[in-house]
């Protein structure tokens, strides 16, 4: 449990959190970047990517002059998107029955759950890490289970189903080469502004950028939000359909 809350304390803290939230587009950022995210100034940003670093949670990069700080993996982003699901729903709770203390701890859930209630583009679509995220891949992936494309398996898995195999191929995703990577194949992702899983691991990462390769989504300028192209909004409706 001491693991537990060394990661909670990383996370809690609200400069950290905004940071790390920077991040769950899967692209990398310098120092100067993230402490513009996290509004604070370039002495405390170094002291908090060093802790973020030390913990597991971020990697950094050298080129040439400079260095560029990353996610450390998948599971972190799935444990941000997690977290912002209990944020949301904590969020809401207080607004229908009351408040919640402001301390440091709730910063970081505050980022959260303010992101739900005032920008529906970012709940809409977004990357998450490398895959895709909100109300559209929640809608997607609720159909790919009832069309039998994928099915949930263990606790926090999927599978291929009956017609997976076909399915994946029609859309042209390679599913043993994806199959063959060091990654989990296909999980379910608990979406943080819609409390329900998305699809991602190694699969959810293959089918979006199959979408960004057919042009039915495209990222929006320097952030998480993703774009749903005309064609992509036909194209993805009709999946699993």
């Amino acid at each position: 449990m001491h693991g537990v809350a060394a990661v909670g304390e990383l996370f809690g803290d609200p400069a950290r959190a905004a940071i790390l939230v920077a991040l769950l587009d899967g692209r990398a950022r310098t120092a100067g970047e993230l402490a513009l995210a996290g509004n604070i100034s370039a002495q405390s940003a170094s002291g908090h990517l060093s802790r973020l670093t030390a913990g597991g949670l971020l990697v950094v990069r050298s080129q040439g002059r400079h260095r560029y700080y990353e996610l450390a993996n998948a599971d972190v982003a799935h444990a941000l998107e997690a977290t912002g699901s209990l944020a949301v729903r904590r969020a809401n709770g207080a607004a229908i029955g009351g408040t919640t203390n402001g301390n440091a701890a709730n910063g970081g859930a505050a980022r959260f759950a303010g992101a739900r209630m005032g920008a529906s583009d970012i709940r809409m679509a977004r990357s998450c890490y490398d895959h895709l995220a909100g109300v559209v891949a929640v809608d997607l992936t609720r159909r790919l289970e009832s069309s039998g494309a994928i099915r949930a398996c263990g606790e926090w898995e999927y599978a291929l189903g009956k017609i997976g195999e076909s399915f994946f191929a029609k859309l042209g995703v390679d599913v043993e080469a994806v199959r063959r990577g060091r990654r989990t194949f296909a999980r379910r992702c608990l979406d943080w502004t819609e409390r329900k899983p998305h699809l991602a691991g190694a699969l959810g990462a293959a089918l979006f950028a199959r979408f960004v390769e057919l042009g039915w989504v495209a990222r929006k300028g320097d952030s998480r939000v993703v774009r749903v192209t005309h064609l992509g909004e036909k194209r993805i409706a009709e999946l699993g359909r």
